[in-house]
C-alpha cells in the first residue's frame, strides 16, 4: 500500500517562558493510503500536536514529517500553503469559520483558493450542505448557528475539496448522537469510495469504533498501533502509567 505520512522520529518542543515543553518525543508513524486511523490518548498525550505536524500547521523541532512524499520541513511557506490546499482537509475542534462569510461561503472557500468554476463550486457545496444535513442554513451566518451546526459547517469545508488526506480533532465532539453517526457514516463512504484517507484524534468510542486502527500515545511518545475492538475494550485511552514506548507504528 501507499504511504501517504511518514513520521520519523518526530520531536516537538514549545518554549513556555524559561521553561521547554516537549510535546511529542521521537514520534515514528506510517499512514497508508485509504486507511481510518484514529489516534488516542488522555489530554497532553501529543495527539492535536501530532495532527498539527501532519497537516503542515507546524514543522518539527527534530525528525521529519513528509506527507504525499513531501518532506514538511523543507517546504517553503508558499509550498505548505499549497499542499494543504491541494491534498489535506482540516476538521478543526474549535471550527475556525470566517465569521463575514455565510455558510455557504465558507464551505466554498477552498474550492475558490482552488479556482473551480462558479458553477460546480454551488453544485458541489450544495450538495454537501445537503448530506451534513444544514442546506437550509446556507446563508446564516456562524453566529446565527449552534454549535453542533457550525461543526457540520467545518466538516462541509473539509470534504468540499475531495481531499487525499484528512486530519480531524474530535469531529463529533459538538453533534448529538444521530448526526455524529450520519457525519461518520459521511466520512466511511469518502473512505470506501474515493480512498480518503482519514486520521482523527477522539474520546469518543462511537468514533474510535470505526477506525481501521488506534495509535495510542502518552506524554508525547508512541505506545502501541491496536485494532479498534482492541482500543475500544481498553477504554477510551487504555494506557497504563509508563507504558509509552520509541517504537513505530505502520
Amino acid at each position: 500500500m501507499k504511504t501517504i505520512v511518514a513520521v520519523k522520529n518526530a520531536t516537538k518542543d514549545y518554549a513556555l517562558g524559561n521553561t521547554t515543553v516537549q510535546a511529542l518525543r521521537g514520534v515514528t508513524l506510517d499512514v497508508h493510503e485509504g486507511e481510518f486511523l484514529s489516534i488516542a490518548g488522555p489530554s497532553g498525550s501529543g495527539k492535536t500536536t501530532l495532527l498539527n505536524l501532519i497537516g503542515c500547521v507546524d514543522v518539527p523541532t527534530a525528525g521529519t514529517v513528509s506527507v504525499a512524499g513531501m518532506e514538511t520541513g523543507k517546504l517553503s511557506e508558499r509550498q505548505l500553503t499549497r499542499l494543504r490546499l491541494n491534498t489535506i482537509g482540516f476538521i478543526f475542534q474549535s471550527f475556525n469559520l470566517v465569521s463575514v462569510l455565510s455558510v455557504l461561503q465558507n464551505v466554498e472557500l477552498p474550492l475558490l483558493l482552488q479556482r473551480t468554476p462558479a458553477r460546480e463550486r454551488t453544485q458541489r457545496v450544495l450538495a454537501l450542505l445537503e448530506r451534513v444535513g444544514i442546506r437550509e442554513y446556507a446563508k446564516h451566518r456562524p453566529s446565527e448557528l449552534s454549535g453542533g451546526q457550525r461543526q457540520r459547517v467545518a466538516i462541509a469545508r473539509a470534504l468540499v475539496s475531495r481531499p487525499q488526506l484528512v486530519l480531524a480533532d474530535e469531529p463529533t465532539a459538538n453533534l448529538d448522537s444521530t448526526t455524529g453517526q450520519n457525519i461518520l457514516d459521511l466520512m466511511k463512504e469518502l473512505n470506501r469510495t474515493e480512498r480518503t484517507t482519514f486520521i482523527f484524534s477522539t474520546h469518543d468510542a462511537r468514533v474510535m469504533a470505526h477506525a481501521s486502527a488506534v495509535i495510542r500515545l502518552a506524554d508525547g511518545k508512541f505506545v502501541d498501533r491496536v485494532s479498534a475492538a482492541e482500543a475500544v475494550r481498553a477504554g477510551l485511552h487504555g494506557i497504563p502509567a509508563g507504558a509509552a514506548t520509541s517504537g513505530a507504528a505502520s
